[in-house]
């Protein structure tokens, strides 16, 4: 590994004395993931924690490259590598990611490659890159992440305000709401198969934001997507530090998505929304804590999550009551979800926290009802980052409805 990144460092760097490239940066990360639960399975396959018909796992590595090619000029490279390394044979019997083929061979992609270019407070973006955005965004939690083809344009010439407006044309997530991309059996529905970019919700989408934080305790945000053939989709939110409690923090949100009544979804399609408020305290050295709340109307046909990722709509929500582990609840139609959220960074032992999520609905012979428990403990040795994680669900559309256990382990050595 270390090889692979001295020789493209060097190339690099010979290149950037070339051509007269400054300020040069190379890093990079391998992970191994690995999953396993105790889901029932079909008679005669076993299915307790770490049988393989329970089990899943996959290794990736990511390289990136950031360099000035003239003043005020930027690019950016990064690329993705994954493989099972033959683990499905005897170990697992399913993948992390859905960045393999049907044949669950290894694969590589460009993740990102991009051009940024600043004027006065003007910064113009184009090419492939992460995005982060209330409902369109590149979801960090997996192995790898989904990117997007875009371009992004960000002015912060009003003072204490910034100004941001988007195009996006192609991604390599699935189509979290008409489900295109994904047909490879994975656990993270994340990529579309063989992580292949394909045209953004048809036609692309566009997307329009201010961010405001003239009160210095407050930072307010309003966004306005137009989401192809979709929906137009609105996000407000505010997060003010308390000016009476030293370490207590509030927020507010809701989100609005209004179908297009000639679009994909058709006619039948109903307009979606939501509100959340989360109340958090970080007073004390190491340790967060926070309660939250959220609420969906009990209409809506698109769910408030991530429109850029997700097959059968398991996208991340960016609602303060989002699960740690099981998306795709507290944002669906009617749901009420409470989040309760400890975490502790014991110093020189590890970081651990508690997560607790329940998600309800009153509609009759719902399928959305979860409660999740998630306790996890990260430790970091050296450039190794390593997670352990339990937990525990309870979810009427899963294992027929039956509690079940989840084991985890999270491995990112960086480079």
């Amino acid at each position: 590994m270390k090889l692979v990144k001295m020789s493209l460092a060097a190339a690099v760097m010979l290149g950037a004395s070339a051509f007269a490239i400054d300020n040069v940066k190379v890093s990079g990360d391998a992970k191994l993931f690995y999953g396993t639960d105790n889901k029932t399975q079909a008679a005669g396959v076993g299915d307790d924690l770490f049988d393989q018909a329970n089990s899943y796992a996959d290794t990736a590595l990511r390289l990136s490259v950031t360099a000035d090619l003239t003043k005020n000029v930027s690019m950016g490279a990064t690329a993705y590598a994954i493989s099972t390394l033959g683990l499905e044979n005897n170990l697992v019997a399913n993948t992390w990611t859905n960045g393999h083929d049907a044949e669950v061979e290894d694969n590589s992609w460009m993740g990102e490659l991009w051009l940024a270019g600043t004027m006065g407070k003007t910064t113009l973006k184009v090419g492939r890159m992460e995005l982060d955005t209330p409902m369109a965004f590149s979801e960090k939690w997996s192995i790898v992440p989904n990117t997007f083809d875009a371009a992004v344009v960000i002015n912060q010439d009003i003072p204490d305000t910034t100004l941001v407006g988007a195009w996006v044309g192609k991604s390599n997530g699935t189509d979290a709401i008409t489900g295109a991309g994904a047909t490879v059996a994975d656990r993270d529905g994340l990529l579309r198969d063989e992580a292949k970019f394909s045209k953004f919700m048809e036609k692309g989408a566009y997307a329009a934001a201010i961010v405001n934080n003239s009160f210095k305790p407050l930072v307010a945000q309003a966004w306005y997507y137009n989401i192809g053939m979709v929906a137009d989709a609105y996000w407000l939110q505010a997060d003010i530090d308390c000016q009476l409690v030293k370490g207590v923090k509030i927020g507010a949100q809701y989100a609005d998505v209004d179908v297009k009544s000639n679009g994909k979804l058709g006619a039948s399609a109903e307009d979606s929304s939501a509100y959340a408020f989360k109340l958090a305290y970080q007073g004390i050295e190491g340790l967060n804590v926070s309660a939250a709340y959220s609420k969906a109307d009990d209409k809506g046909t698109v769910r408030i999550q991530n429109v850029a990722a997700g097959a059968n709509a398991t996208g991340q929500s960016k609602l303060y009551t989002e699960a740690w582990w099981n998306y795709g609840y507290v944002g669906s139609k009617d749901a009420e979800a409470l989040n309760l959220t400890a975490e502790y960074d014991m110093k020189d032992i590890a970081k651990f926290g508690v997560y607790y999520t329940t998600v309800s609905n009153d509609i009759a012979a719902s399928t959305h009802e979860m409660d999740e428990v998630a306790v996890t403990a990260s430790k970091s040795f050296g450039a190794l980052d390593t997670t352990l994680a339990y937990i525990s669900t309870n979810a009427d559309d899963a294992n027929n409805g039956k509690q079940y256990d989840t084991v985890q382990a999270y491995l990112t050595l960086k480079f």
